[in-house]
């Protein structure tokens, strides 16, 4: 891809993700959202595969029905209230549209049937970008209208999410996929905790992207799209394999990992909140989960590929490890410690 059109779309999202989550009227917002989609439609189809232009094509047109019940919902809380500020949303009409379009954007269930097929045809590093970048402005969206939206709706559909994402990743083989329903279940967690504590699902999702950042970026380095693949790869770079092995893990909520910090936290929570029927189902529905990280951590890590007479032996790679790789890998395992401080911020 051209340079100077990589370089205009990555502006263009970060101008889309600032312009969202820092406008206050329903119309900026919007802006800031479409000129998002836009500007990761050239990053999808890159690869000029089918499979590339189907996954384009999909996403546009979901992220267009969404973008319109998005305004559809705020034109009519305008006309029947008169107010087009975001955290005036109070019609429980457009409450509920909002909902609707939000979940859509983020590919929470049941409106999930867009995001796996998507990041099936994209590049990895597009791939990161869509599952943290691009949630970032939907879930301030949801930060910033959360007194009004149906606490229950929402329990139900963070349930479902995280009950679908676990069920739907036992059988896959595409590491692109896995990740895809991971994304889902963990929208799941921090959809059931937002009405109760929207700071506490800020958190979650910065845990989240810096974990999965850091698991994007090793798959990348090591071109590992199959778990096929991943079995050859601890002969090429041992030490990279193991910091994803415990990457997924930590992605799993694992202590002493980072991703305990999140999900330890919204149990306690939802206990505060008398919630322990949400708590105990949703921490179960999370054993699916583990089943699969688990399940790519033996694969990275523990299974050997077979070596027959005609096997081509895989040669050890001096290919150079990105810093942002190490960064995010270091921070993603080690930061349980901090939590005392990062719950404090609360």
């Amino acid at each position: 891809m051209n340079p100077q059109a990589t370089l205009i779309s990555t502006v263009s999202l970060l101008l889309g993700t600032t312009i969202t989550i820092s406008s206050n009227h329903w119309m900026m917002a919007w802006t800031g959202l479409e000129i998002n989609t836009l500007a990761i439609l050239p990053l999808i189809s890159k690869p000029h595969h089918p499979r590339a232009i189907e996954a384009s094509t999909k996403y546009f047109l979901v992220q267009a029905t969404a973008s319109t019940l998005l305004l559809f919902s705020s034109m009519t809380n305008a006309w029947l209230t008169g107010q087009w500020d975001i955290t005036q949303l109070t019609h429980p009409l457009s409450c509920l549209l909002l909902t609707i379009a939000i979940s859509m954007k983020l590919g929470l269930v049941p409106f999930h049937f867009w995001f796996p097929e998507v990041l099936q045809g994209s590049p990895l590093m597009t791939n990161l970008l869509l599952t943290t970048v691009m949630k970032l402005p939907p879930i301030a969206l949801l930060f910033l209208t959360f007194p009004s939206l149906n606490p229950v709706l929402l329990t139900f559909m963070a349930i479902a999410s995280a009950a679908l994402g676990g069920w739907m990743g036992l059988n896959q083989t595409q590491t692109r996929k896995i990740l895809a329903f991971s994304s889902i279940s963990h929208l799941g967690w921090m959809t059931i905790i937002l009405i109760y504590n929207p700071n506490l699902t800020l958190i979650t999702f910065y845990l989240y992207a810096l974990t999965t950042a850091a698991i994007f970026f090793t798959l990348s380095t090591i071109n590992a799209l199959k778990l096929s693949t991943m079995m050859t790869a601890w002969t090429k770079t041992p030490v990279l394999t193991t910091s994803l092995m415990l990457a997924l893990l930590s992605l799993a909520g694992l202590p002493p990992l980072t991703g305990f910090l999140p999900k330890w936290a919204i149990i306690q929570e939802l206990t505060k909140q008398e919630l322990t029927p949400a708590a105990t189902t949703i921490t179960l529905l999370s054993l699916l989960g583990l089943f699969f990280y688990l399940r790519l951590a033996y694969c990275a890590t523990i299974t050997l590929p077979p070596n027959s007479m005609n096997y081509m032996k895989q040669w050890q790679t001096n290919k150079p490890v990105n810093t942002l790789t190490s960064i995010f890998t270091t921070l993603s395992i080690t930061l349980l410690p901090l939590s005392p401080m990062i719950l404090a911020a609360l």
